[in-house]
Order: structure tokens, then sequence, then C-alpha cells
């Protein structure tokens, strides 16, 4: 062709195609191991970020997961032995950043990621904070159900744990006032927001817990403040807090922030209340109810009065109507006619019951006597009698048919038996010193013993030949 181009028949195809001896070929195995040295030497220690996904925890105690984002995914494990924070947090959906060693699955031929540290994402270090707490306080039953004290119905001495001069004082001294100025609180003041502020408040429920003769002691607690961002009530998410609080002798109401905001001291208080009003509201809601009941009492009872008389007049007008309708002398005539009749139907019934009763004992009667207990006793000794008989018979005759087979049996053994062939002219020929029985002359030696047993004796003999 011109231009001196090969055709396609004369392409060198041996050098897309080496010689099977010069071919480098490797196992799938030795081919793993390569793509893992790659990824462990170019890659290495990385660190990436994901949503994570079918987290799974094996009984072995090591994690597994799936990191993704929006066009892809790596599976990534977690070791019991790592040591690394927040293990606890992780969740399906949870956003994390994660550092961690590339590596390749050899039993699979899939590459993964060996789980060194693990950074929350989208929640901050006192949220963080907040969880692990939480968790840790929740294991050991500070929030348990069943330990949660009510509150009492009329209480008469209140402690409060509160900043004097915030929001919230105001709040529950304005509400108190309104719907139970009898009750005596008595301010436990403290910081409620700051450094050292939990430590203020912490020792502020013990102070009041404290109180006793010759003071009268507080009926309950409440632990309270305005509302405020996470770090503004930080205080109130503090260990010491909540092991006070768990530790009090008297029931602890907690209502910090707005209805929104929940803290640790709430879970730890025997009550939670929305907002520092609403604390107010639930602690003076009896004797609320109960001054509004006597305020409204006279009303309710002259109403009351009205109804019973109305039903009084109602009824007694219906009486005297009747009474006009039936005079009490044909009242007692027609109970009298009622009473006749009642007597009556008794010696009626009585008859007619005595009746039946003789016709049940006449029937019980014959049916005895066609019974005669003596006579059935008789025909079922006789009866067993014969049975007796006719097991014996049928006994004997099987232990005969029994004997006969055996006897039977007993000929057969002893004409196949070796003294019946022995008789007949046989004889059984054996090696002298093994004793073995000899059924082949090809395999008999000169100069061997032999025992040749006859139906009477045995002999001895030496083979010649």
């Amino acid at each position: 062709m011109s231009g001196g181009k090969k055709s396609k028949s004369q392409w060198d195809f041996g050098e897309l195609f080496p010689p099977e001896q010069t071919r480098r070929v490797l196992s799938v195995s030795e081919l793993t191991e390569q793509v893992r040295r790659l990824l462990e030497l170019h890659i290495g220690l990385i660190w990436v970020t994901g949503e994570i996904t079918n987290l799974r925890t094996q009984s072995s105690g090591h994690t597994y997961f799936t990191l993704k984002d929006a066009n892809a995914q790596l599976s990534c494990v977690l070791f019991r032995s790592a040591t690394v924070a927040h293990r606890q947090l992780l969740t399906d959906g949870q956003k994390v950043l994660l550092q961690g060693d590339v590596t390749v699955y050899e039993a699979r031929g899939q590459y993964q990621l060996i789980v060194r540290a693990v950074e929350l994402q989208g929640v901050g270090a006192l949220q963080v904070a907040f969880e692990k707490l939480k968790q840790k306080l929740a294991a050991e039953g500070l929030f348990a159900p069943e330990r949660k004290r009510p509150l009492p119905r009329f209480p008469q001495r209140l402690g409060l744990v509160t900043s004097p001069t915030g929001a919230a004082i105001r709040d529950v001294l304005h509400v108190i006032q309104r719907r139970n100025p009898s009750l005596e609180i008595i301010l436990a003041p403290c910081r409620v927001q700051g450094e050292k502020s939990s430590e203020e408040i912490a020792e502020a429920i013990r102070r009041l817990n404290e109180i006793g003769p010759p003071h009268v002691p507080l009926d309950l607690i409440l632990v309270t403040r305005g509302g405020g961002s996470l770090e503004d009530l930080w205080a109130f998410n503090e260990e010491i807090v909540a092991r006070a609080i768990f530790e009090s002798a008297l029931p602890v109401v907690s209502a910090v922030g707005h209805e929104i905001d929940f803290t640790i001291s709430d879970f730890v208080a025997d009550v939670r209340a929305a907002t520092p009003s609403a604390a107010a509201e639930v602690i003076t809601e009896d004797v609320f109810a109960s001054r509004e009941f006597v305020a409204e009492a006279p009303s309710l009872m002259a109403t009351r009065v009205r109804q019973q008389l109305r039903r009084a007049t109602k009824d007694f007008t219906q009486l005297a109507q009747r009474l006009h309708r039936a005079h009490p002398r044909r009242l007692v005539n027609e109970w009298l006619q009622r009473l006749d009749e009642l007597h009556t139907d008794l010696i009626r019934n009585t008859r007619q019951r005595v009746r039946e009763r003789s016709v049940a004992w006449q029937n019980a009667t014959a049916r005895l006597w066609r019974t005669r207990p003596a006579q059935l006793v008789k025909d079922r000794t006789q009866m067993l009698t014969q049975a007796r008989r006719r097991l014996g018979e049928q006994a004997r005759h099987e232990l005969r048919e029994r004997f006969h087979a055996w006897q039977t049996l007993d000929s057969r053994l002893r004409l196949l038996g070796p003294e019946q062939v022995l008789a007949r002219g046989y004889s059984i020929t054996m090696d002298a010193a093994s004793g073995n029985v000899l059924r082949d002359a090809t395999k008999v030696k000169s100069g061997q013993r032999l025992k040749t047993r006859l139906q009477q004796g045995e002999v001895l003999s030496k083979v010649e030949k």
C-alpha cells in the first residue's frame, strides 16, 4: 500500500499480547495488596467529612458505618480498641468530620477508612458536652421517673434559688402574690450565669435543705432563671447542680429559660415548668383552686339549695296527686286481696311439689327394686368366674403351642449341628497348633501336624505329601 502503511493483516499483534512466559501475571491477592500499599503510601492518614448511614455495632464492640455525600460513599470501621471521643453520639444522619487511615479490606477487595478521631459537625462543643452528661446521668438513674416526688398540695414556705436582680424573680413574685399571697418565700440569692455560678446554685440548694429547727422547714424549692442562649443557661447544665438537685431532701421544681429550653436540671428535678411564671402557677395550683372554690361557695350553695327545693316541691306535688287519686282504704284492700292470692298460690304450689316428690320417690323405689343389687352382684361374680376359667384355658393352650414350637426348632437345630454331620460319616480336619479348620489342601504344608475330629474321638496325624 502507498505511504508504507501496513494493512490490518500486517499488524504485529505480538506487541499487544507478549508470549506467556514474558507476561507479569498477578493473583487477585497480590493485586489487592499492591492497591492497599499505594493507598496507604500516597493517601494514608486524612480528614474526610460526610454523613453517617447504615451505622451498626457488632457484639465484638467494633462499629461499622458508611460515610456518604451526594455523589459517593465510603466504608468506615471504628474498632473497639480505638480511643475516640463522641463514639456514643454517632447516629445515622449525623454529619461528622473523621480522621483515619485509608486502606483496603483485602477479603472483599474494597477500600475503607479506619477511623482514628471523630468531630461532630453542626453541633457545638457545649451541645456535645450536654449530650454526654445527659447520657451519663441517665445511666446512673438521676432521671428515673420512679424517684420523682409529688409536690405538696398546700405549701406554706417556698425556697427560691435565683438571681435577686433578674426578671425571673419578678415574674414568680407577681404570680404568687396574685394567686397565694400567704405563701412565705425564702430567697437563696445566687448568680445564674457566668463563672462559678453553678457552684453558687448548688450551694444555695444545699443551704435551703439545711433550714430546720428552730426555724420552720421549707416545703419545696424552686430553681429558676429567665431565657437566654445555651451559653447563658449553661450553669444549669453542670453536673454539680444536677447532683445537688438529686440529693435534695425537698421536692425541686426547675423552670429555666423559655418553653423550648431544656436543661439538665429540668431532667433531674421532680417537676419541670416551661417558664418561671408557669412554675409559680404549678406551685400555687391547689391553693388557688381552693380559694376560688371558697369564694364561689356561697353562690354555689344558694344555687344547690334552690335546686333541692324545686325538686322537693315537685316530689311533694306528685305525691299529693297520687294520694288524692288512691284512697288509703282502697290501697289496703288491694294489698289484702293480693295477700289472699299469694296464700292460695303458696298452698297450690306446695301440694304440687309434694305430689312431684312422691312420684319421684315411687319411681326411684321401682328402679331400685328392678335393679336388685344382690342379683347384680351374683351375676357379676359368675361372669368373673367364667372369665377366669377362659383365661386359664387360653394360657395353657398358648403354653402348649409355644412348647411344641420350641421342640420343633430344637429338632431342626440339632439336625443342622456339627454332631449330626459327624454322625453321618463326615469328619472335621483342623490345624493341630492353631485349631483353624482346613478347607483347602493347597494350604497344607509337608510336616504340618493335623487333628481330625470324628463322631467319637479325635485323630492326630502328620502331613507327608
